[in-house]
């Protein structure tokens, strides 16, 4: 069972809602993911903003699920925003979800 994700809005999560609004693109959409690892479960978060999904950075334990939709939110945003991406950035590829 997933964790109950917070919904209140953080500063990265409301900065991309206004990019996007801004934009006069869709909203953006923000999707939880799990891993099971040992005994404990951690999670992550990606978000999709133009037809692009973007990926957190980290995993965080089940009572930080906002976190990891703050941390998606800020690679979005930055992404929105022409900032480039550190190629050494610990990001995974979870093309089995």
């Amino acid at each position: 069972m997933a964790p109950k994700a917070n919904t209140s809005k953080t500063p990265w999560q409301d900065s991309l809602e206004s990019t996007c609004h801004g934009l006069q693109i869709a909203a953006p959409v923000f999707q939880i993911v799990s891993d099971r690892r040992g005994g404990r479960t951690a999670w992550s978060s990606r978000v999709t903003v133009y037809g692009v999904t973007h990926d957190a950075r980290f995993w965080y334990d089940g009572k930080n699920v906002n976190n990891a939709k703050e941390d998606a939110a800020e690679v979005a945003y930055k992404w929105l925003n022409g900032a480039s991406s550190n190629p050494s950035s610990p990001s995974t590829t979870r093309s089995a979800w």
